[in-house]
């Protein structure tokens, strides 16, 4: 004796009681968010796109702007303060009395210990540890041969250009070769140039504020002792800017990541 099948359903269905369809495995189990948008899994239902298509990834904000225009607004302000020097323009006046309202407005003892942040011996040495440090993390010379290339490149470029312009210094109307300032360049290119080849090997940010701090610290003391003007030591900052864009525009520099992960 067979037995009929049961409606299934409730006393409050409308239907007729026959057996509803019911959804596949993968739909039965796609969750679903609580404001109605799809989910962000394989399963879910993807995004149209501006032509209509299902699954079209967003646009991933990138910096190619940024990238040029900053190495490109570095170069022009560079030229714009050469060319000041050479034709003795305007900007040199506001640049001459703001050095005399500082110059030995701090002890020289301070002054020339920070300007001495600057010298050969005293910053070269931590670009040069920076470089072994990070060829040993990421097993690659390209970043470290970059820097170490921008600091060849600081006395190649600087030395003629101290020649060309011929600008006497503050305190030695006598002397000239005072532009662009190569204390400055040195210690800006070893120092921010040591951050950057660290930066990708350590957790915290600290290389790159302390650089920047090294940095200013021998800028104002060169300003403050007198030993240049401020648009030396501004257009030696630019410059520096300059020489160091192979280092900072490393495109998705993940070396400290991928060294622990092959690790």
């Amino acid at each position: 004796m067979s037995e009929t099948p049961r409606p299934q359903g409730t006393a409050d269905d409308s239907g007729s009681g026959l057996p509803q369809l019911r959804s596949g495995h993968a739909l039965a189990h796609t969750p679903h968010r609580p404001d109605g948008c799809p989910p962000h899994t394989p399963r879910g239902a993807g995004r149209t796109g501006p032509a209509g298509r299902r699954g079209t990834i967003p646009p991933v904000p990138g910096r190619p702007a940024l990238l040029v225009l900053l190495p490109l607004a570095a170069l022009v302000l560079f030229a714009l303060a050469t060319w000041q020097v050479l034709v003795s323009g305007p900007l040199l006046v506001p640049d001459e009395r703001i050095s005399r309202a500082v110059v030995r407005t701090v002890p020289d003892h301070v002054t020339e210990r920070l300007a001495d942040l600057g010298n050969i011996p005293v910053a070269v040495p931590v670009l040069a540890l920076a470089m072994g440090y990070a060829y040993r993390r990421g097993r690659s010379w390209r970043a470290p041969v970059a820097a170490g290339a921008a600091m060849a490149l600081v006395p190649a470029v600087i030395v003629p250009l101290k020649e060309w312009t011929g600008r006497p210094g503050p305190l030695e109307p006598w002397a000239s070769g005072y532009f662009p300032s190569g204390h400055t360049a040195t210690a800006a290119v070893a120092y921010v140039g040591a951050a950057l080849l660290v930066r990708p090997y350590v957790r915290h940010r600290w290389p790159v504020p302390a650089a920047l701090l090294l940095t200013a610290a021998t800028a104002a003391g060169l300003v403050l002792r007198g030993f240049h003007w401020p648009l030396d030591v501004a257009a030696s900052l630019l410059l520096s800017a300059l020489l160091l864009t192979p280092l900072w525009l490393r495109p998705g520099d993940r070396g400290g990541q991928e060294s622990d992960d092959g690790s």
